[in-house]
């Protein structure tokens, strides 16, 4: 027995469940919230050969080609080093990624003007 009660949280993963759960809405600013359905597409990334991160993530980056390169809905190139970052599901305005080789935070959001994903800095 651990000492927490039966239905009691466990640690901080139980906590963040137990809160998005607790209503049945999930919680503002939760990966949830922007996917309240939960049919985000997957996709299967393959390694491109991009070395500036390490062995281990560098399926989720790519070179950008320049203008003419079209961005899949997984795909949000990032305004500061304009290296493609990746994710094995369709991004949604809201999601937050992370920009290796820059060490960038980035929010995507989605441009009124053209519909486009982009990423804001946002640290």
């Amino acid at each position: 027995m651990s000492g927490v009660p039966d239905g009691g949280a466990r640690d901080e993963r139980d906590v963040a469940a137990t809160v998005e759960l607790a209503e049945g809405e999930p919680a503002a600013g939760s990966p949830a919230a922007n996917d309240p359905q939960g049919d985000r597409q997957r996709f299967v990334l393959d390694d491109t050969g991009f070395d500036e991160v390490p062995k281990k993530y560098r399926r989720f980056y790519r070179k950008w080609k320049g203008a003419g390169d079209r961005l899949a809905p997984n795909e949000v190139i990032c305004p500061v080093c304009k290296v493609v970052i990746r994710s094995s599901r369709t991004l949604l305005p809201g999601d937050r990624v992370y920009c290796m080789p820059c060490m960038s935070r980035l929010v995507v959001t989605r441009n009124e003007a053209t519909g486009d994903l982009e990423a804001l800095v946002a640290y």
